[in-house]
């Protein structure tokens, strides 16, 4: 037995693509009857857009934002305002570690090793962690789509979610959205069990 789906390719990558996107991930979810979109979201306005084009659909929306420090230490990217506008719309945000770019292996990979002469400290600059890895090859489909798997464990560890069921990530390119996937999703330390169903959109 067999389908046929159709996936949506994008000239470029970037914000641009993000109501397109947002639009096919709700069609795929009406058509597939998956009730959760997972959406990516630094500063929230991605969230937003999705909330106002989910409005009345009866789907679940979880926004997911970086954890605090992402660019400068302390600093949480998505402002408290918006957070709470989101989560007054009905959505879930969910903010959390990245699971494959963040987190103490790939921090120490990052920061400078101490000024002692020692060899294991210089290891992960010659040897990257293998979240980093998983990564790389996630991003030679597209930034979105390493971003969508992403999520989908970021949303299963915070527990906001059934991990039994198909949902669909939708994700970009460092700013909007250009790439939605429908999958299946696993805790961090289970990431064996998660499984990519579809690519419905993403860069060329």
């Amino acid at each position: 037995m067999s389908m046929k789906r159709t996936t949506v390719y994008f000239q470029k990558p970037g914000k641009e693509n993000t109501d397109e996107t947002l639009k096919v991930a709700i069609e795929a979810a009406r058509e597939r009857g998956i009730d959760v979109i997972i959406v990516s979201s630094t500063t929230g306005k991605t969230g937003l857009q999705a909330m106002e084009l989910l409005r009345g659909s009866g789907i679940r929306l979880v926004v997911v934002a970086h954890q605090s420090g992402y660019r400068e230490p302390g600093l949480q990217l998505m402002p408290e305002e918006t957070k709470k506008k989101l989560e007054e719309g009905g959505a879930t945000v969910v903010v959390g570690t990245d699971v494959l770019t963040g987190g103490v292996e790939v921090g120490i990979s990052r920061q400078p090793p101490p000024k002692e002469p020692l060899s294991e400290a210089k290891l992960p600059f010659i040897v990257p962690p293998v979240p980093v890895i998983i990564a790389h090859t996630l991003r030679l489909f597209s930034q979105g789509v390493k971003v969508c798997v992403e999520i989908a464990m970021m949303v299963a560890d915070a527990g906001v979610i059934q991990i039994s069921k198909p949902l669909i990530t939708v994700a970009g390119s460092h700013e909007g959205a250009d790439t939605a996937m429908v999958i299946t999703p696993a805790n961090s330390n289970r990431i064996r069990d998660l499984k990519i169903h579809e690519i419905l959109a993403k860069p060329y």
